[in-house]
């Protein structure tokens, strides 16, 4: 079952390093500002997006295979039906433990193949609404 309670959620929000699928160059979209926030806030956020090159300032990784830094979280930020293809490249990595898709974004049956692999989920959340909610 994805993570669903307040201890659960404020344990994830106490890893560091968490890479970003689908993150924006564009502010005022929330792949772009939620990140933000998360590095402002002390994360070491991961851009990953194929067709940027730099994003606030950091170099941006083509896909999670391409990320040569360990990732304790990888946040989803793509639509719902491309989160089973990311699973599946955050599954081939020893080092994530939890999978995070944002508000809006779920799909049950990657899901379920990442808490089978020992993985964390959570579905369908704003990291930042959270954050402020149980952190900040």
């Amino acid at each position: 079952m994805p993570v669903e309670s307040a201890d659960e959620l404020e344990a994830i929000l106490g890893y560091d390093t968490i890479a970003v699928v689908g993150c924006s160059s564009t502010p005022g979209k929330a792949a772009h500002d939620v990140p933000k926030y998360l590095l402002e806030h002390g994360y070491n956020v991961l851009p990953v997006n194929p067709y940027a090159d730099e994003i606030f300032g950091r170099e941006v990784d083509d896909s999670l295979a391409d990320v040569e830094e360990e990732i304790d979280v990888v946040c989803i930020f793509r639509p719902s039906d491309e989160v089973s293809e990311i699973v599946d490249a955050a599954l081939e990595r020893d080092d994530v433990r939890v999978i995070w898709t944002q508000q809006g974004i779920r799909d049950d049956e990657a899901a379920a193949r990442a808490e089978t692999d020992g993985r964390t989920v959570v579905q369908d959340r704003c990291m930042k609404v959270q954050h402020r909610r149980l952190v900040a």
